[in-house]
């Protein structure tokens, strides 16, 4: 054990939440009949109505579309089928590729089949194009035709000291250039008609078994005829079967990845190289729900503090064995759902609050944030007059502990109030040990973020909690237990867990958020992030 210095922890810093009823809460929405939660099934079905009977029980008020519990979330699905052709051609002869295997692909557009024919291959780096860190992976490459191929992360998380790149993306802190939304977005943008990204898993932050496990199934909010329209398909290669594809065509992929961390590097055609892909697509337009619940605001009722997790897992997929299996997302985002819930509680019990409080459930999280992003597009409070979002996604497991994290430290004057919530707790506040997975750039927080929405985002994978009993070395243990069951079967509910850790930090963004919601202040942007501009532009309406 590792006590904090000069902090004596309060008596139950978990307070007034209930870490049982936590636990409760979980195992509902993990078990057998809620089928993984997955969006627009009868899982959804099951979970949409559970929520708002809790939010009924506890007394809240609708806070979704025309007086109701909900908000309609129109989601495009579609599901790659098995390929009729699926390999890379060159010097007139073919290899195939191994769905599952060697690749794995998806698409975002509407189209019944995906066939492109022997499209030449460009590997452009880390496909990044920042004009503000001085970094341009592109170098004016005629990508229209082409599939773009990248290295996965940013250009610094694999530099050494004294090479020109290091620090220049924040070392091993992930940048929003990192992550793979962003790099299709950008071959999108440049007219490439595919966009594959090499998988590493130091790189990704999860291993190759958490790539396939959507089932080449994906999910987009249904979008109108003018907005930028998607590669037609989008996807992954193993790093093994990169590195061979990269050597028939005469180049050693662990060269280039060197070769890409410097700021001169150019675009690499695979020369005589061209990938043909011919694959049944199914594509459903389906209607999912956020589930939305308020206390309006007795002083300030058109300002809002919102707390938020997302209801969705994966549901029932067949894994890479051709299993049929569920997956129940006890842990992501069960407990996220279940910590809101206790929150909502801890509100009612006490006097109103002067800014109205909302508690979102939100669809869709793990198909790209999309019930969150469909909510920003079209809010139900004004944005500008949204204090503070706070986001829970992954609570530990592990018991009681002296410290917490904090993911992406620095951000905004919300965090501030985090640490000094966790000091009054009897802990410390830390920043995230795994800058490197992203996670800033991963949970439901990201859309209000990008709003301009000053934001706390809560996610328990984000190091080694120094737990009560066991320390360091048993909050490691736990965390690296569960990122084997990340997006897994093995995220179940499991009556062996001590929930206390997960209530404390329920209980501190309780605490945290309580002070916005009894106050008419104005959580701030730092300076130097890279959405305060957007905060600042409605300025006005805040007067």
């Amino acid at each position: 054990m590792c006590a904090v210095p000069g902090v004596v922890r309060a008596a139950e810093p978990w307070a007034p939440i209930d870490p049982a009823r936590m636990s409760a809460a979980i195992k509902v929405l993990a078990s057998p009949a809620f089928e993984g939660r997955s969006p627009a099934t009868a899982g959804e079905e099951k979970s949409v109505a559970w929520i708002i009977a809790q939010y009924q029980a506890i007394g809240l008020e609708p806070g979704g579309e025309n007086g109701g519990w909900t908000q309609a979330v129109p989601l495009l699905r579609t599901r790659v089928g098995a390929p009729s052709r699926l390999e890379v051609t060159m010097d007139g002869s073919s290899t195939a590729l191994i769905p599952g295997k060697d690749i794995y692909l998806s698409t975002l557009l509407p189209n019944e089949r995906i066939q492109i024919e022997g499209v030449p291959l460009v590997f452009v780096g880390y496909g990044v194009h920042a004009p503000e860190r001085k970094w341009d992976d592109y170098k004016g490459v005629d990508l229209k035709g082409k599939v773009a191929v990248f290295l996965v992360n940013d250009p610094d998380f694999d530099a050494q000291p004294g090479e020109a790149v290091a620090g220049r993306f924040g070392g091993r802190t992930m940048t929003y250039y990192g992550r793979w939304t962003y790099k299709y977005e950008e071959a999108a943008r440049r007219g490439a008609v595919a966009a594959l990204i090499v998988h590493d898993t130091p790189g990704a932050s999860y291993p190759w078994s958490t790539v396939i496990a959507p089932g080449q199934e994906a999910f987009d909010i249904v979008r109108d005829d003018s907005a930028e329209k998607p590669v037609s398909v989008q996807g992954w290669l193993e790093g093994d079967a990169a590195a061979r594809l990269f050597a028939r065509a005469g180049l050693d992929l662990a060269t280039l990845r060197v070769k890409a961390r410097d700021p001169g590097f150019k675009p690499v055609v695979l020369k005589g190289m061209g990938l043909t892909v011919d694959v049944p697509v199914s594509v459903a337009r389906l209607q999912s729900h956020n589930v939305i619940g308020k206390i309006t605001g007795a002083k300030y009722p058109d300002e809002t503090v919102m707390y938020g997790a997302h209801w969705d897992a994966f549901g029932v997929s067949r894994d890479a064995s051709g299993r049929t299996v569920m997956r129940p997302g006890a842990i992501d985002d069960g407990s996220g759902i279940a910590a809101v819930l206790e929150i909502a509680r801890a509100y009612r019990a006490g006097p109103v609050p002067e800014r109205t409080v909302m508690f979102a459930a939100w669809t869709a999280e793990e198909r790209g944030l999309l019930g969150s992003t469909w909510y920003v597009a079209h809010p139900l409070a004004p944005l500008a007059k949204t204090a503070a979002n706070f986001t829970i996604d992954v609570l530990q497991m592990a018991g009681p502990a002296h410290n917490a994290f904090v993911i992406g430290a620095g951000q905004d004057t919300l965090q501030d109030d985090l640490v000094t919530g966790a000091r009054d707790q009897g802990r410390v506040m830390q920043p995230e040990a795994k800058p490197e997975r992203g996670a800033f750039y991963r949970a439901d927080h990201l859309p209000f973020a990008r709003a301009g929405v000053p934001v706390v985002a809560v996610m328990d994978m984000a190091g080694a909690y120094d737990l009560v009993t066991g320390g360091v070395p048993a909050g490691d243990a736990w965390l690296q237990a569960y990122m084997k069951c990340y997006h897994q079967a093995c995220d179940s509910w499991s009556a062996s867990w001590d929930l206390r850790g997960a209530a404390e930090d329920a209980a501190l963004v309780y605490a945290v958020g309580r002070r916005m919601a009894f106050s008419h202040d104005w959580p701030q942007w730092k300076t130097g992030s890279e959405f305060a501009g957007v905060r600042a532009e409605t300025e006005q309406e805040r007067k």
